[in-house]
């Protein structure tokens, strides 16, 4: 079962401690390179992998990931099952996203989604919690932090430019 407790002094603070994080969103750009060399734009190339590699990596052990989810989403917190559909959420953006089917839909429902999500981790390191992020799954060690927050909103911008029509 997964806990949660003041956070320690130091965690968190090391480039060491994101390195899953900083590997899978590498990939993700470089995968999103690969598709974009074929004719797809990129910033929609790297939503759709990002999004589709951090569904799976949730997944991987479902009801991990909807223990920790529901530690700070206010959503999963009020609808325990949200947990266990959110990474399914992820993963029809992700496909949608390299699909290019409903481009504005889908635009918006990450602009959703991820709004309310940030939300919930401003609440969480309000709050001074210090979890393992969710969004790794179960299987990936990396503190919930700022770097959850800029992930959150960096989904939130990008779909946010595709609306404007900027990418």
């Amino acid at each position: 079962m997964a806990t949660y407790h003041i956070r320690q002094d130091g965690r968190g603070k090391a480039v060491s401690d994101y390195w899953p994080l900083i590997a899978l969103v590498g990939i993700s750009a470089m995968a999103a390179l690969a598709l974009s060399v074929q004719g797809m734009s990129w910033m929609p190339a790297f939503m759709g992998v990002f999004l589709i590699i951090f569904a799976l990596l949730k997944i991987f052990d479902l009801n991990g990931f909807r223990r920790g989810f529901k530690m700070y989403d206010l959503l999963a917190q009020r609808v325990p099952d949200y947990a266990l559909v959110y990474p399914f959420i992820e993963l029809g953006l992700g496909l949608a996203y390299l699909s290019g089917v409903a481009p504005t839909a889908t635009a918006w429902a990450t602009v959703v989604v991820f709004s309310f999500g940030t939300f919930g981790v401003i609440s969480a390191l309000r709050r001074g919690l210090d979890i393992d992020c969710p969004c790794m799954g179960s299987i990936l060690s990396v503190p919930l932090s700022t770097v959850t927050l800029t992930e959150d909103l960096a989904m939130v911008v990008m779909a946010a430019a595709l609306l404007a029509g900027l990418m």
